[in-house]
């Protein structure tokens, strides 16, 4: 039985040696201006008996610079639901996710499945034949997936499945992306402008201190905004919301875009405005921003001089032409000039009002969607109300010191208790003395293993009460010097009398002297003339 095997082989062997001889002969002899019309029309034949379509998904598309989305969506699709039929695997750890990945290795293929029709997905990557020294390794092997399906199916697949795919393949990123924190720097050359860190704040709804009704009132409305992009693009609007969050310092409005982050599973991006140039620096850095953001302005009326500017122009204006003279005139020309010059040398930023208008809500902030703006401030009063209309600032939530429903929140939460007896006194001191919630919060954790409810709670007694006491020992402060800046009003106003009641006895003293004087030398000069 060997030998038969053995002798078939051998012709086999011999069959397709002389097949490759004859190929080689063929490349060598045969007119090369033949083969590329031969080829086109062979494939043209085979391809009218074949019955399959193929679709192929490079990698990079265009100059070879950016990477194909559409690329990434299946590689993440195929990971998640095609990769346990496959008998070769790849382990990676994909940018932007919190394990290891497996998925095809090259030359791999896979079948999927969609409303009972069966796909064919392939892994290929391509060398080219000559070898050349580039920086780019994708110029030198440009791998692509190719999907693979009967022709009775094409509208199918083109309109349905490959929609299919690339949705899922979005919404998968997305869950297993790792959030990051960006701050910006100062770019130099083509070097991303943000920098980032992990974001992992453990900050949520669930923990943040205030009124529950209010609470409910902004998750309800962050919800509908994610909810909201066929809505937007009916009414004619960017895809954005402005949140303004103002209250005292401690009252948890950094806290509060944590929450906002966890919730929406977004990225923030922290926007030091005193480390931009100016306005076209600031719009470079709105353009590389990524959609499913958050842009926060932290303490806006501090980070530049952006309040009161249009107020300040009046008044200069006003100032400048009073009593008929520029103001330009009333000052030294060289003086002014240098000084302008110093002030221009030491001024690190050159963003305007006007620059960040445009910012939030002028053409340019419709590159990119699904984004919420949030500026947070001390002092709402300071801000330029441009700057905070709605429309740019569509929710206002005021943070404002510590109720007794935030107390019984954060009691909850530190102590695991739901009442207590010493929660009628503290109810009675929160509504006397203002505190804000991360005081409260502090006073109420534990210092030590021997601390109990009962010290914890004693503990923010003994805080409140001497908080009340500065709050009243600053209001006696402030009366006196009430009282003492009223009295010296009163004394200026008098000294100013005395002032001007001496003014006018010297002046009536002086016209009685001169008009004596007349009448002298009138009557001297009577006599010498009789």
């Amino acid at each position: 039985m060997l030998p038969p095997m053995a002798d078939m082989m051998t012709k086999m062997s011999s069959a397709i040696g002389g097949l490759l001889i004859a190929y080689a002969m063929f490349q060598n002899y045969f007119p090369y201006e033949l083969g590329g019309p031969i080829k086109r029309y062979t494939q043209k034949f085979i391809s009218f008996f074949y019955p399959y379509i193929e679709i192929t998904f490079p990698e990079y598309h265009g100059d070879g610079f950016e990477r194909s989305k559409a690329y990434a969506a299946i590689q993440r699709y195929l990971n998640a639901n095609s990769t346990k039929h496959a008998k070769r695997l790849q382990a990676n750890v994909v940018r932007d996710t919190e394990s290891i990945v497996l998925s095809m290795a090259e030359h791999e293929e896979v079948t999927d499945e969609y409303e009972g029709i069966k796909l064919w997905w392939a892994s290929s990557v391509t060398t080219p034949d000559r070898q050349s020294i580039s920086f780019y390794p994708r110029e030198d092997e440009k791998r692509y997936f190719k999907l693979t399906f009967h022709k009775r199916y094409r509208d199918l697949i083109t309109n349905n499945y490959l929609k299919h795919v690339l949705d899922q393949g979005k919404a998968i990123t997305v869950r297993e992306r790792r959030r990051k924190l960006y701050t910006n720097h100062k770019s130099e050359g083509c070097e991303s402008m943000w920098s980032h860190v992990i974001f992992e704040h453990p900050a949520s709804f669930d923990t943040l201190a205030m009124d529950p009704r209010k609470k409910q009132e902004i998750v309800n409305d962050l919800i509908n905004f994610t909810n909201s992009k066929d809505y937007y693009a009916k009414i004619g609007k960017a895809w954005k919301r402005g949140y303004l969050l103002y209250g005292p310092p401690g009252t948890g409005k950094s806290t509060m875009i944590a929450a906002m982050a966890n919730l929406l599973k977004y990225d923030v991006y922290d926007l030091e405005l005193t480390a931009v140039k100016d306005n076209t620096e600031l719009r470079k850095l709105l353009i590389d921003t990524a959609s499913k953001s958050i842009i926060v302005i932290e303490d806006i009326d501090c980070s530049l001089d952006l309040t009161g500017q249009r107020e300040k122009k009046k008044a200069d204006k006003k100032e400048g032409y009073q009593n008929g003279k520029k103001k330009d005139e009333e000052k030294d020309q060289i003086k002014e000039k240098l000084k302008e010059l110093e002030e221009e040398k030491n001024k690190t930023s050159q963003v305007t009002l006007s620059g960040l208008l445009n910012f939030i809500d002028g053409l340019w902030s419709a590159c990119g969607s699904e984004r919420l703006i949030v500026f947070t401030t001390n002092y709402v009063e300071k801000l330029d109300p441009a700057l905070i209309r709605r429309g740019r600032m569509d929710m206002r939530i005021e943070l404002s010191y510590c109720g007794f429903e935030a107390f019984k929140f954060l009691a909850k939460n530190y102590l695991d208790i739901d009442s207590h007896e010493l929660f009628a006194t503290v109810r009675q001191q929160l509504e006397e003395t203002k505190m804000a919630p991360a005081d409260v919060a502090e006073n109420l954790m534990p210092k030590s293993g021997s601390d109990d409810v009962e010290t914890c709670l004693r503990r923010l007694m003994k805080a409140l009460e001497e908080a009340k006491e500065e709050e009243r020992r600053k209001a006696e402060e402030e009366e006196k010097q009430k009282e003492g800046e009223e009295e010296g009003k009163k004394k200026e106003m008098e000294n100013g009398k005395h002032e001007k009641l001496e003014n006018e006895v010297k002046e009536n003293g002086e016209a009685n002297k001169g008009s004596d004087e007349g009448e002298n030398l009138e009557n001297g000069g009577i006599e010498n003339g009789k």
